[in-house]
Formats: C-alpha cells, structure tokens, sequence
C-alpha cells in the first residue's frame, strides 16, 4: 500500500469536510471538540509526525507544536504541516532510522500512522457537516490494515500510558471481504495478547464481523454496520486511542 498517497487523500476529503461544516460544529464522535478542535488536533499531529520522521531513534520524543487558534491560520498551518510530512515520507527511504513510539523505529512506520490517524479523524469531519454526507468507503486491504495497527499498535500504546484491562474474555474480529480474522485475548490487568485464530471462532465471547471498512470503524469507535455477537462490553473493554 502506499500510505503517503493514503495521507494527502484522506487530508483532502478530511479538509473538504471540515470546511463544509465551518469551525464551530460540533463533532459527534469527539464530543468534546468542535471542528476547530478537530483541524488544530490534525495538524499538531501531522506537524509531530513530520518531525519524528527525521528525528534519530534514540533522540528523544520530539516536541509538541501548538497550532494558531484561528481557523483561517490553523487551515493555514496544517496544509502546511502536512505538505511537509508527505514531502519528508517520500524524500526519505521508508527503512530510515526514525523515532517511534512503538514497533519499528522507521519512518515507514509513520506514513502507516498517519495514514490510519488522518482517516479516522477524516470520519469525524465527516460526521460534523451534520448530515449524511457522501461517504467515501475504505479499501477492504487498507481497512484490514488498520484494523490490525489498531490492535497490535494503538491498543498496547494506551496500556503503556496507563489505562488497564478491566475485562478477561476471548475476541474474534473478522473483516470478510480482506480475509482476515485475528483473536485478542483479554484478562484483568494484562496486556492484550493478539493471534491468529487458533481454533473454532465459534466458541469467542464476542465476534465483530462484517466488511473490513465497517469492523475498522467499529474498533475505532466511529458509526459501522459491524455485527457484534456475544457480550458487547468485551468490546468495549479495548483500551481506547
């Protein structure tokens, strides 16, 4: 996949949006913000992103830059901010030392990031125009792929940073139309442990099954036609990005 061209197409529709529904509305699946909210949190991350691309692995976390707090200087700042992540991600060998926060300290660890951050907040601009807006639907491998950086990249990110497992069960999660199916298991106060299916699916707590567009949004907590069978709070219990 080419996650760097992933990136501008999905700015780009996450832009369209964000115009579209003007800076003061409210974003139902980040209740707290409005889209400005939305566009300055976008661009801070792109602008960190662009930075961690070229900073040595063992370097340091680089700073956090705070974006302007008007809307035509936050628009301003984030095209700017994420012209300049695209053009470090192709100006650098995708196997270039980079920090990370987790898994491989490579800068082709961020173009797959980025590319999953900037389409799931592309959802939430989409959700803020206040109607049902033409949605553009997700690749079934593009999907798959970030429903797997969920699970084996966000997922133990947030349990690093302090939130627990308050849930013991077994969790299949099945994306049909991309072939893929993976099994997390949860137990109190553990890591969450991910495999592949190792026996009968059948016999899971809960099952999340449907296209892998829709069990990306449904992990991600984002509006989906997911079918969740069994106990629904297992789901739940996944510790949140």
């Amino acid at each position: 996949m080419d996650f760097v061209a992933e990136i501008e197409k999905q700015a780009s529709a996450l832009r369209s949006a964000a115009v579209q529904a003007g800076p003061d509305a409210a974003v139902p699946s980040c209740p707290k913000w409005t889209v400005l909210d939305l566009v300055r949190h976008i661009g801070e991350v792109h602008a960190w992103a662009a930075e961690a691309v070229v900073t040595a692995p063992d370097a340091g976390r680089p700073g956090w830059v705070q974006a302007p707090e008007g809307w035509d200087e936050a628009l301003s700042w984030w095209d700017d901010a994420a012209g300049l992540l695209v053009s470090r991600l192709r100006s650098v060998s995708p196997d270039s030392p980079a920090w990370t926060f987790q898994g491989s300290q490579v800068a082709a660890f961020w173009a797959r990031r980025q590319a999953h951050e900037t389409a799931v907040h592309r959802l939430d601009a989409e959700l803020a125009t206040g109607h049902e807006p033409p949605t553009l639907l997700f690749d079934p491998e593009f999907a798959a792929d970030g429903v797997d950086e969920h699970l084996t990249v966000m997922v133990p990110r947030q349990l690093v940073r302090g939130q627990v497992v308050e849930r013991t069960g077994r969790l299949v999660v099945h994306a049909a139309d991309a072939g893929r199916t993976w099994q997390v298991w949860l137990a109190a106060g553990e890591p969450v442990v991910v495999t592949d299916v190792l026996d009968s699916a059948v016999d899971a707590d809960t099952t999340v099954a449907g296209t892998a567009d829709a069990v990306y949004r449904a992990l991600w907590g984002r509006p989906s036609h997911a079918i969740v069978t069994g106990d629904a709070s297992l789901l739940a219990a996944l510790p949140k990005a």
